[in-house]
């Protein structure tokens, strides 16, 4: 048996591949928001909805990702065109300043998350989103499901920017599946932290407002009751949840992952990162999907390296 993890979702391109689809649809022209959100809006408040959770886009804002190249007023004032609809409606924005849209400048210049030079731009957004949006935006979100974007764009390589391992032969573009999963939600947990820093100690006293980060979980079941599978289910838990979990409420990564994770890849914080990442939430939100047996699978010194085998865990499920 060999060791896995699974992803939800394979990307299709459905404007080129229009035979994937039943009716020769495409996805070029979708919920049309942009255009629509005020008859959206009235929709969500004729069903009785209370609140809107939506992501903000970093390009939309700032066009290249970096303040220091300018920002793009009509984004902002298409915003705040929602933000203030949503309010007239009676509805209550929960906002999420990222949701896996890195600017292609940044990941051309310096590979996005996989660089801690993301964290001052990233942090430049941030504070862009909190002067301009802040006076009526009460619940931020820093990162939306770094599990999703890390697993699915740089091991499995299903997701953008489509990295992984090229013995996976998944046409990935570039990319190492034993260490770039690693390394890209370490700089995910900094950045979250680096912004969440910033709301408390410059915006949060006169916004009054709070902050977190969403995280995403399935729920891992013992496969059987022997010794080895409910350790194989705790460890698979460690896998995808206590992997932020711990570093949000402890400061470190998971015993199971510095155990299992060997040679130097998983990255470890130092003592000011880590009292960074400490607590730097005023909430955490669980996005929750559903349910695997899990089963233990020895190790196999023969295996490529990779945060899909790490674990040493077989699931169950399509994600």
């Amino acid at each position: 048996m060999m060791a896995k993890e699974k992803v939800c979702g394979i990307i299709t391109p459905t404007n080129t591949q229009r035979n994937k689809i039943a009716d020769g649809s495409n996805g070029d022209v979708a919920s049309e928001q942009y255009h629509r959100f005020k008859e959206d809006f009235g929709l969500l408040k004729d069903m009785n909805g209370d609140a809107y959770r939506f992501s903000l886009a970093w390009t939309r804002l700032i066009p290249t990702g970096k303040i220091s190249d300018g920002v793009n007023q009509k984004g902002i004032d298409h915003y705040n065109q929602v933000i203030d609809e949503l309010l007239a409606k009676g509805l209550t924005p929960y906002v999420t300043i990222f949701h896996w849209h890195v600017p292609m400048a940044l990941d051309h210049e310096y590979g996005g998350f996989l660089s801690q030079r993301i964290l001052e731009d990233f942090k430049d957004y941030a504070e862009l989103c909190f002067k301009e949006f802040g006076d009526r935006v009460k619940h931020w979100t820093t990162v939306n499901e770094p599990h999703m974007f890390t697993n699915g764009g740089y091991a499995a390589g299903v997701l953008a920017p489509f990295r992984c391992s090229s013995w996976q032969n998944m046409n990935c573009t570039g990319g190492d599946s034993a260490t770039e999963p690693y390394t890209v939600p370490h700089n995910l947990l900094l950045a979250h932290a680096v912004a969440a820093n910033l709301y408390k100690t410059k915006y949060q006293a006169k916004q009054k407002g709070v902050i977190g980060i969403t995280v995403d979980l399935d729920w891992m079941v013992p496969y059987s009751q022997s010794e080895k599978d409910r350790a194989a289910a705790l460890r698979a838990i460690d896998f995808r949840f206590g992997w932020f979990m711990d570093p949000l409420t402890k400061g470190r990564y998971p015993l199971s992952m510095r155990t299992h994770v060997r040679g130097n890849r998983l990255p470890m914080f130092t003592p000011e990162q880590s009292k960074l990442v400490k607590g730097s939430y005023d909430f955490i939100g669980l996005n929750y999907y559903t349910a695997n047996y899990v089963a233990d699978v020895p190790e196999d010194q023969s295996l490529n390296k990779s945060y899909l085998t790490d674990a040493l865990v077989n699931k169950t499920g399509t994600c």
